[in-house]
């Protein structure tokens, strides 16, 4: 599908990307460290078929947190909603999204939301599939159904990098381990952890995940339904609340659409009923959110009155 450049975006993507020089790379995962912290992109996906755009919106970018929305959708259509949520819990935290206090301090033990680090760990735990290999295909070609676009694979060199470097989620996973909340084994996890992360794609594909979300799980195009009403309601909830990271209560005052960002750069934004949003912009503030994506996404709301509150 093309995208049409638009010269009002561009400007607006002059405008935030004067806030890049305020942040930085993720550099911990040293394959997201070579990403160029001046890029920013956008590309804005409408029900009609028409998409606007701005910046390289062609650099592949890879999904990282934004993936936890995707398995989440698979897992609920796979699992249903009572078995997702014995094993994880519903509630926003103030913590950042790798920690273990809150595992640590609740009880019975569960990570309190799929969105933060544990969380997702036990989401794609419950992804099903003989092998690792067989639950990663499953959901890869859920993205691809949703991106429209058979092409969408994974960044091996990412996988690896982020496999390498994964102590704290290893960390994570034997302390679910020990409470019995997954039962795999962990190096197996992570393998498949890592890969989901790796998951990589434009912002035209991100936006296109964006638009079925805001639209209730319908491919417009097609009129098919990728997700069952309920599961998108209930991601999108999950987007608002707990999308970016502690800080999701003041994104929500701010601009106020369900969107969750990934230590990428990457941005997904479902605007409900209207259009899905893609961002590109690897230059991160300190919760870990791309800091001139976020400015890009202030001034879209405020102009175009975006606010679902």
């Amino acid at each position: 599908m093309a995208c049409q450049s638009s010269d009002e975006l561009k400007e607006l993507v002059r405008e935030a990307r004067i806030c890049t020089k305020e942040g930085k790379v993720a550099d911990y995962i040293p394959e997201l460290g070579k990403a160029n912290p001046n890029d920013l992109s956008i590309a804005i996906n409408y029900p009609d078929g028409n998409c606007y755009s701005a910046g390289d919106i062609e650099k592949k970018i890879s999904l990282q947190s934004i993936s936890k929305v995707i398995s989440l959708a698979l897992v609920l259509i796979d699992r249903g909603y009572n078995y997702v949520f014995e094993r994880v819990g519903m509630e926003p935290t103030g913590d950042p999204f790798n920690s273990i206090a809150k595992l640590e301090s609740t009880a019975p033990t569960k990570p309190l939301n799929p969105m933060i680090n544990a969380g997702a760990l036990v989401v794609t735990h419950m992804i099903k599939g003989n092998s690792v290999e067989d639950r990663f295909q499953r959901l890869l070609q859920f993205v691809k159904d949703l991106a429209n676009d058979q092409s969408v694979t994974y960044s091996k060199s990412v996988a690896s990098s982020e496999f390498e470097t994964a102590h704290l989620n290893r960390a994570l996973s034997y302390f679910l381990k020990q409470h019995s909340i997954i039962n795999e084994d962990v190096e197996q996890l992570l393998d498949l952890y890592t890969k989901q992360c790796a998951i990589e794609m434009n912002c035209l594909d991100l936006s296109r995940i964006g638009l079925i979300f805001a639209m209730d799980g319908v491919d417009p195009q097609t009129k098919k339904q990728l997700i069952p009403n309920d599961v998108a309601r209930i991601c999108k909830t999950f987007m608002v609340t707990c999308g970016m990271y502690n800080a999701s209560g003041e994104f929500a005052i701010k601009i106020g659409i369900p969107a969750k960002s990934g230590v990428s750069g990457g941005i997904m934004g479902a605007v409900p009923g209207k259009f899905g949003i893609g961002i590109f912009g690897p230059a991160l503030d300190e919760r870990g959110n791309s800091i001139a994506g976020i400015r890009l996404l202030e001034l879209l709301s405020k102009n175009y009155q975006l606010s679902m509150f």
